[in-house]
């Protein structure tokens, strides 16, 4: 009988472990479908528990930056009876980076924050933009390092000069800086190109992002329907603190549905 009951919860864990959630995202601009990943277990859980209970059918989309992102979640903005006042441990991963349509988590700043937990209900969707492959590879602290030992080179002496007449012309700077990158990786030797894998590049020189955030914030999942939504919001009219003129109600739907299923219809692949 043991034996039995045994096997039964082996097959019931399995049948579990096949399944996961989709998240319908409900806004006046359209729906989005959402899932949340695995490699993030405490914010999955969080988040999926906060849409369940309706704690989120409460709260807009209050911060709105075209360009960047749109921010929501704040529960305490109108339930101030049931605040959410914990913060969630950070799940950082470097496999998990701000390409548009992720869903990562808001927080306090590293002064005050320095283990960079997660708001136990603040989220934002990226939106981003589009770069191109020098803008993400190449490290500019490295090239002015290069450039600096470069230009006291007599035969660079001209350059050298116009740097000099450019220094309160950043754009300038950089860009006669960009124009000697060959020169410092071949005479000097140097390096200028970051460490960054080619699937990230890929990524955000086709549907756009926000780098500069990687390794900050907790990407917790990501939009796989509907990513002209956050488009359409990103767009509205803003007030004070990047708040839209006329609110964004949203509402959360939580649906059980089959990985492979998932998998079939959204082209997300789950991690072996």
């Amino acid at each position: 009988m043991r034996k039995f009951i045994f096997i039964l919860f082996i097959i019931l864990q399995s049948c579990d472990m096949d399944k996961d959630v989709i998240i319908t995202i409900s806004t006046p601009y359209g729906e989005m479908k959402a899932i949340l990943y695995d490699e993030t277990p405490l914010h999955k859980q969080n988040f999926i528990k906060l849409s369940e209970s309706g704690q989120f059918d409460s709260t807009i989309f209050h911060r709105v930056i075209n360009e960047f992102m749109i921010q929501g979640g704040d529960v305490n903005l109108f339930d101030e009876d049931k605040p959410i006042d914990y913060t969630i441990p950070a799940e950082i991963n470097d496999n998990l980076f701000h390409r548009k349509g992720e869903i990562a988590a808001a927080r306090m700043g590293d002064n005050v924050n320095p283990n960079r937990e997660s708001s136990g209900c603040q989220f934002y969707i990226v939106q981003g933009k589009v770069y191109t492959e020098e803008e993400l590879t190449l490290d500019m602290n490295k090239l002015y390092e290069g450039v600096r030992s470069l230009i006291q080179q007599e035969e660079y002496s001209e350059m050298r000069e116009k740097l000099i007449a450019a220094q309160r012309d950043p754009e300038e700077t950089q860009r006669l800086a960009m124009s000697l990158r060959d020169d410092v990786e071949k005479k000097l030797g140097y390096s200028t190109r970051k460490n960054i894998s080619q699937e990230i590049v890929d990524a955000y020189t086709s549907v756009g992002g926000v780098p500069h955030l990687d390794g900050q914030y907790t990407v917790f999942g990501r939009i796989v329907e509907g990513l002209e939504v956050i488009d359409k919001i990103a767009a509205v009219k803003t007030g004070q603190a990047d708040k839209p003129i006329e609110d964004i109600p949203v509402t959360f739907k939580v649906k059980k549905a089959n990985k492979e299923k998932i998998t079939k219809q959204y082209g997300y692949t789950y991690p072996e």
